[in-house]
Order: C-alpha cells, then sequence, then structure tokens
C-alpha cells in the first residue's frame, strides 16, 4: 500500500479529535489527499456497533464483550475504508486504533495486554499505523475539558472513575516505552495551535 497510515491515542478530552481536522485541512492545502475517520466507526456496520459500545444504557456490558465488539467494529473499518484509502495513496488519519484496545480493555479493565493485542492482530492481519502520535495529558485535565465541553458526547467510558482513566494514561505510557519506533508524545496540555504545532511535525517526519 502506498499510502501512509497515522493514528491519534490519548484518554479522554485529550484534543486529538479536534487537531485531527485541523491537520487534514494543513495537509489537504498542502496537496496531500486525506482520509480522516475514528473508531470505532468510519463506516455504517463499525458505526452501529460504536452505537452500543459508547450507549450510557449499557453499563452491565462485559468486559470480554467490549473488547471483541471493538475488534470487530475495527475489522469492518479496516477492510470497507481504511485499507482501500490506503491503496490510493492517502494519508490515513484515524482517531483511535489498536492501542486504544490494549489499554482500555487490555490494561484498564484487566484482561491483558497480550490477550487484546492477540485478537486485534487477528482482526486486523497485522496491519499497524507508520506512526501514532498520544496527546499526552493528564487524565483530570482531559475529563475536566470533557464536562466543559456542552457540544461533546459524554459516552459511557466517560462515566468510569478517575482510577480508571489513571490507569488508562498509564497505560498509554507503558505503550509509548515498547513501541517508541512508532509511538511519539505530544504535549496535549498546551493551547491549540502550540498542539497543532507539534503534530504537524511529527506527522512530517513520516511523509
Amino acid at each position: 500500500m502506498s499510502g501512509v497510515f497515522i493514528t491519534f491515542e490519548g484518554g479522554e478530552g485529550s484534543g486529538k479529535t479536534t487537531i485531527a481536522k485541523l491537520v487534514k485541512e494543513i495537509l489537504e492545502k498542502e496537496g496531500y489527499v486525506v482520509t480522516l475517520t475514528r473508531e470505532p466507526g468510519g463506516v455504517e456496520i463499525a458505526e452501529r456497533i460504536r452505537d452500543i459500545i459508547t450507549n450510557v444504557c449499557f453499563t452491565q456490558m462485559d468486559r470480554k464483550t467490549e473488547a471483541l465488539l471493538y475488534a470487530a467494529s475495527r475489522r469492518q473499518h479496516l477492510v470497507e475504508k481504511v485499507i482501500p484509502a490506503l491503496e490510493k495513496g492517502h494519508i490515513v488519519i484515524c482517531d483511535r486504533f489498536v492501542d486504544s484496545s490494549m489499554v482500555y480493555q487490555g490494561i484498564a479493565r484487566g484482561i491483558g495486554i497480550d490477550k487484546v493485542y492477540d485478537m486485534n492482530l487477528f482482526a486486523t492481519e497485522n496491519i499497524l499505523p507508520k506512526r501514532t502520535i498520544f496527546f499526552d495529558v493528564l487524565p483530570e485535565v482531559g475529563l475536566k475539558r470533557v464536562y466543559s465541553d456542552k457540544d461533546r458526547e459524554v459516552n459511557r467510558l466517560d462515566l468510569e472513575a478517575i482510577e480508571f482513566h489513571q490507569k488508562v494514561y498509564d497505560g498509554y505510557l507503558y505503550l509509548c516505552d515498547q513501541f517508541s519506533d512508532r509511538i511519539v508524545k505530544v504535549d496535549a496540555s498546551q493551547d491549540i495551535e502550540s498542539v497543532l504545532s507539534q503534530v504537524v511535525e511529527k506527522i512530517r517526519e513520516v511523509l
């Protein structure tokens, strides 16, 4: 595949979704063809699965059910949208990918990072991003942003205790160390312009 696969990762309220749209605009002005997408979701079947995963009414969902739903959504999204775009030579920017499952379900939910990683390698057939950008912001700061943004959807994961989100944050730091050849950190506690500048710089390194 001739395209470049880039993923954004971070806890709730890290700002990655906002930055992704701005990055797309910048790259397109420079002549790149950019496909911007998200997980879970991105295509109709995956969006339907997202509705189940994020529904605040389903707090009783089993942790393994949750992990399997994410993997199923990811598989459909990959074959229907990501791979075709990469084959056309697009830059694909995806808001979340395998790393989210490893930290949210593997670490924070306690399933085990290796089990979740293996499950997702089966779903993705070993396809991984060329570059993953971790939006580094403390969980309490991110959650404060979530609840102060009246336009943002509050989902089932937002309702978890701060201890859960701390495990997610610690999990991302662990992945940054384990996959330092692929994952890079940006300081997402800064203003939008500063974060955007950092992200664009990290992306240019792999274009």
